[in-house]
């Protein structure tokens, strides 16, 4: 029996290089889809900061704006502070208090003992501004930083906001 040779089949450099393409191709899939799902996260992340968010200034707001009077310190060219006191409409003295901005940061109500932003999100800057003219409402601007706690630095979510806030009674 005589074994006959073909030329059939493909060499080693052709395996290689066909190899080679495979890899990269690989690589670049795989590096677009990582870099979709860290999108993904960063997304979901802001939208879970500016949603707490807009939930406690929402109640800061409500509460600020029925109030009966603002009890802090406010002048024609503006006070700022990171608390806010007022006489709620019910007659009780209450605050809105930016608790240890930072890296654990939050807003606090109800004397400032009462959390109003989840634990997962820390404000990192904080301010409000009472100004008021003679015989004229109080005008308080609340100025907010707040970021998600639970996510990498890649894909953390941070908000910045800006409200102002007109009593109704003065």
């Amino acid at each position: 029996m005589k074994i006959r040779y073909t030329k059939k089949g493909f060499s080693l450099i052709e395996m290689m290089i066909t190899i080679s393409i495979f890899a990269v191709i690989g690589v670049l899939v795989t590096s677009s889809m990582a870099l979709t799902l860290r999108s993904s996260k960063k997304s979901d992340s802001l939208v879970r900061v500016r949603e707490s968010l807009n939930y406690s200034l929402s109640s800061l707001e409500r509460q600020i704006r029925n109030s009966e009077k603002i009890t802090s310190t406010c002048a024609i060219t503006g006070t700022t502070s990171t608390s806010i006191s007022y006489i709620s409409i019910e007659g009780i003295t209450t605050q809105f208090e930016c608790k240890t901005p930072g890296a654990l940061g939050y807003i606090a109500s109800g004397s400032a003992s009462l959390r109003l932003t989840p634990s997962d999100i820390s404000i990192t800057s904080c301010s409000f501004t009472c100004t008021q003219a003679v015989n004229s409402p109080a005008i308080i601007k609340v100025n907010v930083t707040a970021e998600d706690n639970t996510s990498t630095s890649t894909e953390k979510g941070s908000v910045s906001t800006t409200m102002e806030i007109i009593t109704r009674n003065y």
